[in-house]
């Protein structure tokens, strides 16, 4: 069984990669694209129909807002896309937006930007993947009623891809990517073109009409639903940090390459955005949260989804039935399954960093066998799978807890990129105080503005789900606070004291034994050889009749070491043992108690069900008691010895032993 999965193990992850590559597995720009820009890119796939689905609240009448509203949320992506490139320049040892906080606003804040971005990599996951299946949904519709479980597929396909390593997800993705954006950037031309010589496409929903769900909308219902689809529409900025996480991962000179790919992602997500807006306005598209409130929906609205307003625009473009229309679908589907890929990148690496801080356990600081964090990135997939199947896959459900933990995080970090420019200006090099105000100029905007969206995503979206993002930030932000004061306790506690080691007054050996072969006696003779100043052969008499042949057989051989009986009446093992050991620690407090344990080591796994496992429970509980040592002393079986030794040695940490005490 272990063989099958060392096999299966490779077969999915490779073969281990030594720590000395580490080099190797650095990103030049054209891969970096790929792996940390897919996030930004894929959302120009949902975040102009967001905006149309809040507005189509409305009625048809306030469609005419989009392009208004898709403005704001261009300038708020240039303002934030320029604040990060100064974070990359600035930080380009990594952690982003923690980093920053960290640095400059202290312990606590850079905490609740930590929560706020773990929960934001989990949701681009969970949002991306739905997302990407809803485009397949639109060119496939046969599909649509196992959506939730080829999410789930996809999740565990992203995470075995990223276990692989940084560098081979980055070719596994970067054909996706840059077919998505040539295929997009095509459709946006070829549309736009038509546009141009009066033969506008014409969107298949464009004479639909829509059962608005607000039919007074003036004054403050009108100012709320505008501030609601400016909100849903900032999803087109989620994953811009995700460079700035990641500059290590790039090639030197890192931040200059980071910084250049940063400015590349920005220009094409502002482009693609922009022109998909566009087309939606022109080619008439029409959306609702509900297929139902579309008057002239074709099919049974209860038994199928409407298609996207990507696969609408390049239906029109192209026709329903061209070759280029699912080339379009095929690079809106994978881009938005592969955009998850930011995030698999983004959050094991800050929690490596958190974990190397003591804020996270430290397992997710260890790098796997392909140097990737390994921990990291299968605690992401697990929790965004979680999600995926309690909301059943809706993007329209999920989407409402999504964007809060990016905004949070955007807002503090350039509050903390504000007072770094202070610093500089206080302590710089005075013939730089031009950049430097400058610099501060961009931030301070970007903080105004990205506060500001907070403030109206908390308002607008928190009785849509979004409480549940306002309870989870407090929640990781408490229970980092309590890993942390758990570590700085442990090593409070392990610290050497001042006078150094003290040394126990007397060791005591007590070796258990349960009948007289070769595991027992040589058990004996390691606690014999390690001279404690009493050594006891320990028994339970759990049988009257193999206590006197052990007796008989203990004589008879003349081993020399007192055996000791302890009686159980209730035919119990542990409780007795413990018993006796507390004994001996009540009668020396400052003595020491060695308990040696023979155990088998057997060459196959079922063999570990043919043995008494009594002593692996007693082993454990020995392990609670002040002053007590428990040695274990392996007697290798004929079987240990048949195994293949090349098969056991590829599988770092692998035992094949049961901790069992002959019988």
């Amino acid at each position: 069984m272990a063989s099958a999965l060392h096999v299966l193990k490779r077969l999915v992850l490779g073969r281990p990669v030594r720590s000395d590559r580490l080099q190797e597995t650095l990103l030049p720009k054209r891969l970096a694209l790929p792996i940390f820009a897919s996030d930004p890119l894929s959302s120009v796939t949902y975040a102009t129909q967001e905006i149309l689905l809040i507005l189509s609240l409305g009625g048809l009448a306030l469609l005419h807002l989009t392009p208004w509203v898709a403005l704001a949320v261009v300038v708020l992506l240039a303002v934030v896309v320029a604040s990060y490139w100064q974070v990359v320049h600035a930080y380009p040892s990594g952690g982003g937006s923690y980093e920053v906080v960290a640095r400059n606003l202290g312990r606590d804040p850079s905490l609740v930007v930590a929560a706020a971005l773990m929960v934001d990599y989990v949701m681009t996951v969970a949002v991306s993947v739905a997302a990407g299946l809803d485009n397949l949904v639109s060119a496939v519709p046969a599909l649509y009623p196992q959506r939730v479980w080829l999410a789930v597929a996809v999740v565990v396909l992203l995470m075995a891809m990223n276990l692989r390593g940084t560098r081979e997800s980055g070719r596994a993705f970067a054909v996706p990517t840059y077919l998505f954006v040539a295929a997009t950037g095509l459709t946006v031309v070829v549309g736009l073109a038509q546009a141009a010589v009066g033969h506008p496409p014409v969107a298949e929903s464009a004479g639909w009409g829509i059962r608005p769900e607000q039919v007074d909308v003036t004054g403050l219902a009108l100012i709320f639903l505008l501030l609601r689809a400016f909100s849903s529409g900032c999803t087109a900025l989620t994953g811009v940090e995700a460079i700035s996480n990641g500059v290590p991962a790039f090639r030197r000179p890192k931040d200059v390459n980071a910084g250049r790919t940063m400015i590349i992602m920005g220009t094409l997500a502002i482009g693609l955005f922009s022109g998909v807006t566009a087309l939606a306005m022109v080619s008439g598209v029409r959306v609702a949260d509900d297929p139902c409130d579309l008057i002239g929906f074709p099919a049974d609205c209860h038994s199928t989804g409407q298609r996207t307003v990507i696969a609408q625009i390049a239906g029109a473009v192209f026709g329903v039935n061209s070759v280029l229309f699912f080339v379009v679908q095929a690079g809106a589907t994978l881009i938005l399954l592969l955009a998850a890929n930011t995030a698999f990148n983004g959050f094991p690496m800050l929690g490596s960093l958190l974990a190397q801080r003591r804020y996270l356990p430290r397992q997710l600081h260890t790098r796997g066998d392909r140097l990737a964090h390994s921990n990291g990135i299968v605690v992401l997939g697990l929790v965004a799978i979680a999600l995926i199947a309690a909301f059943e896959g809706s993007v329209t459900a999920l989407i409402q807890l999504y964007i809060i933990g990016v905004f949070t995080s955007f807002t503090l970090s350039q509050v903390g990129m504000v007072k770094h420019w202070n610093h500089l200006l206080a302590t710089g090099d005075a013939a730089h105080r031009a950049s430097y105000h400058r610099s501060r100029l961009v931030n301070a905007v970007g903080a105004v503005l990205t506060a500001t969206v907070l403030v109206v995503v908390l308002f607008t979206k928190f009785t849509h789900g979004a409480y549940l993002v306002v309870i989870a930030i407090p929640l990781l932000y408490l229970l980092m606070r309590a890993i942390h004061r758990h570590y700085r306790d442990v090593r409070r506690e392990l610290e050497p004291e001042v006078e150094g080691m003290t040394l126990p007054s007397r060791v005591h050996a007590v070796v258990l034994v349960s009948t007289v072969h070769k595991p027992t006696l040589r058990a004996l003779a390691f606690a014999r050889a390690n001279r404690p100043d009493t050594l006891t052969a320990l028994t339970v008499n759990v049988d009257e009749a193999d206590t006197q042949l052990l007796r008989s057989e203990w004589d008879r051989l003349g081993i020399g070491v007192p055996l000791k009986v302890v009686e159980s009446p209730y035919r119990e093992i542990t409780r007795p043992v413990i018993d006796y050991i507390k004994r001996i620690r009540r009668a020396g407090p400052r003595d020491l108690v060695c308990v040696y344990i023979p155990e088998y080591v057997v060459g196959h796994w079922w063999e570990n069900l043919l043995h008494n496992q009594s002593s692996l429970r007693l082993s454990w509980r020995l392990r609670f008691e002040q002053g007590v040592m428990v040695v274990s002393v392996p007697w290798q079986l004929d079987s240990s010895h048949r195994r293949d030794v090349d098969r056991i040695h590829h599988v770092p940490g692998h035992t094949r032993r049961g901790i069992t005490p002959p019988t």
